[in-house]
């Protein structure tokens, strides 16, 4: 792994995704071994939005995010000042959140504590690029902010991780 003291904000989609699609603890229990070893590292973090966006299904995922001990970081000042100054710095950052299905409710937080503790934003979530649309996603709020996000496999590349594969008998 690479030694850095960059921290990095993981938002919801990176772990249900993994989870659900492609590193099943199954047949991939290294993926969460590393994400928990990070965590107590301190190189990762779980906004705590991300975190009962998750829990509030009794899942499998959500019994390991339980136990994991991943740093899970509280709504404090400074991150509701943040989240005050992501707002005020434009209009259309408020259309994060899909307030007519209680979608999204976790993103504006997953920004503001990014920018409380100069962290990239990990997520799986890819920048809209139509002119003509007022949605707007994690992306390119982050890039209006001047946050650094990346999606998980880059973050898999910058960690330089590496998965061992065995035949299991």
């Amino acid at each position: 792994m690479n030694a850095t003291a960059h921290k990095y904000c993981i938002d919801a989609n990176v772990l249900i995704q993994a989870w659900q699609k492609y590193y099943n603890p199954k047949f991939c229990p290294d993926y969460w071994n590393v994400l928990i070893t990070l965590g107590r590292q301190g190189i990762i973090f779980i906004p705590e939005m991300v975190y009962e966006e998750i829990v509030r299904t009794e899942d499998d995922l959500s019994k390991w995010l339980k136990n994991s001990k991943i740093p899970i970081h509280k709504i404090s000042g400074p991150v509701t000042i943040c989240l005050q100054t992501i707002y005020s710095n434009n209009p259309v950052h408020r259309n994060l959140v899909d307030n007519t299905k209680a979608r999204s409710l976790a993103d504006p937080w997953i920004i503001a504590h990014a920018l409380n503790e100069n962290a990239t934003v990990v997520t799986k979530e890819e920048k809209i690029t139509a002119l003509n649309t007022v949605k707007i996603k994690i992306p390119n709020v982050c890039e209006n902010m001047g946050i650094r996000w990346i999606n998980d496999f880059e973050f898999i590349q910058e960690m330089d991780l590496q998965f061992m594969f065995s035949l299991r008998k």
